[in-house]
């Protein structure tokens, strides 16, 4: 068995695999799905292009699908957060050895670069025998973003010049897409027509994908995984209660206890991060655009306040808002001596960096991997997690198994869903219906050891649902 793949070091495969063992009794949610469905094998015949951050979790779910059919070819969605060990034992498979590897196709390791990145990205979506892939699995809409940005410009016939206005990353994008072009000027049309659907997993790339389907340049069906319930509930808002304050504490070891903690935006992640610094002790103070947001903020508690007003005062700065621009180099330079300055939101643009940088007489110290000292012309000097890219995933391990099992249960029910019932779903963006919901719900209760009580015949019929769910409608908000 020979395939192409690149990772740091196949020889972390063992300790790697050891993780993955641990990790799969903390996901109930995707081994019921392996034993439920593994006979069947839904997924065969289905070729996913995996963006998704490899990590031990991740690697549990490309085993999943694997065990279901599919053939998979994998990348992670950001520079800083593979696991190098879960990445090798990824590609090494249950079965393999380093010698002779035997699981999937993986092009992810810590610390990629830019080009890196996209050519990692690029690599999931070129199979070998140019059949491509016929789903993808994503986490920000990079994969996708790549399929339509690729069509659009293979049928203008030339990629837009790079502008001033471009951000680093997106001049690098469009590096790759002229390089692809001049290769095959029909890539990516002909990869697109072959895509059945995407499933998406996080807040941004669903924004995407929504405007996407408005202008009408959606390519293909979509399902909003984000907003399953057991998905934005769980992994949004307990995922980050877990994982912002390993981040900060692996980063920094500073107490947080008695501190002022500044959390930007109060959606399901920020409510998670506020728990979180409010239950180490610290004084939390939410900033805050939507009113229904900043008033739940207030009722549970927390100051709200315009960042302005305590940008001089606060020790910690956490961005979760999807914005961009939320923190400006401006205010960074206003900042306390030695504040933390970090980001949980999806992509690195919410805090300023570009702007940091070029900030008259700045200095960068790397202080260690993914955790920096930018000291400014007068001596002050601010910490800096992660490059300003996800902390908990740059700094620490992400979220922890047992969130992300429910995550990934949707993430699997949302690919057997598309790629099973081809002509059901239209070329718009969908979510899972609720009974499936609860369904990844009721896989996770009894390792917990939370028993369900059972509504009578009777009690289901004033209620006028079935005895069996689903119980709320679809408009109801948990």
């Amino acid at each position: 068995m020979s395939f192409d793949f690149k990772v740091a070091d196949l020889g972390l495969a063992e300790a790697g695999r050891h993780q993955l063992r641990l990790a799969e009794h903390e996901m109930p949610g995707l081994m019921a799905l392996r034993a439920e469905f593994g006979a069947a094998q839904p997924l065969k015949g289905a070729r996913i292009a995996g963006s998704l951050h490899m990590t031990v979790q991740t690697a549990v779910l490309i085993e999943t699908l694997t065990a279901l059919g599919a053939e998979v070819r994998w990348a992670s969605c950001n520079i800083y957060s593979t696991q190098d060990e879960a990445a090798a034992a990824a590609v090494v498979g249950p079965n393999g050895t380093p010698a002779t590897p035997q699981g999937v196709p993986v092009f992810a390791w810590k610390g990629e670069t830019l080009p890196e990145y996209w050519w990692c990205t690029d690599q999931i979506l070129t199979w070998p025998g140019g059949e491509g892939p016929n789903m993808i699995l994503d986490d920000g809409g990079d994969a996708t973003m790549l399929v339509h940005k690729g069509v659009e410009w293979e049928a203008a016939g030339q990629v837009p010049s790079t502008t001033e206005e471009d951000s680093e990353e997106f001049g690098v994008f469009k590096d790759l897409v002229r390089e692809t072009l001049s290769a095959d000027p029909q890539k990516w049309t002909t990869i697109a027509k072959g895509i059945q659907g995407v499933t998406e997993e996080t807040t941004t790339g669903v924004h995407r994908l929504y405007q996407l389907a408005e202008a009408g340049d959606l390519l293909f069906p979509a399902i909003n995984v984000n907003d399953s319930v057991t998905k934005s509930k769980f992994d949004n808002k307990y995922g980050c209660r877990h994982s912002l304050i390993d981040g900060l504490n692996r980063a920094t070891d500073v107490l947080i206890g008695g501190k002022v903690a500044v959390v930007l935006g109060f959606g399901d992640v920020g409510k998670g991060c506020a728990q979180s610094l409010a239950g180490q002790g610290a004084r939390v103070i939410v900033t805050e655009v939507d009113p229904i947001c900043a008033l739940q903020a207030a009722m549970e508690g927390y100051q709200v306040a315009r960042l302005d007003d305590v940008v001089e005062t606060a020790d910690i700065f956490i961005t979760c808002t999807g914005c961009y621009d939320v923190i400006t180099a401006d205010q960074m330079q206003r900042m306390k001596n030695k504040a933390i300055v970090a980001n949980i939101g999806h992509f690195d643009n919410e805090i300023d960096m570009a702007g940091l940088g070029k900030v008259s007489g700045v200095t960068k110290t790397e202080i260690k991997p993914q955790v920096h000292e930018w000291t400014f012309e007068g001596g002050n000097s601010i910490i800096v997690l992660s490059e300003g890219r996800l902390m908990n995933l740059g700094n620490a391990t992400g979220h922890p198994s047992f969130v992300m099992s429910n995550s990934f249960s949707n993430q699997t029910i949302a690919q057997i869903e598309l790629f099973t019932k081809i002509g059901e779903y239209q070329t718009s963006v969908y979510t899972l219906p609720k009974h499936l919901d609860e369904k990844v719900a009721r896989l996770h209760l009894d390792a917990l050891g939370a028993r369900l009580t059972e509504l009578t015949k009777g009690q289901a019929e004033y209620l006028g649902v079935d005895v069996a769910g689903p119980y709320k409608p679809d408009h109801y908000r948990y």
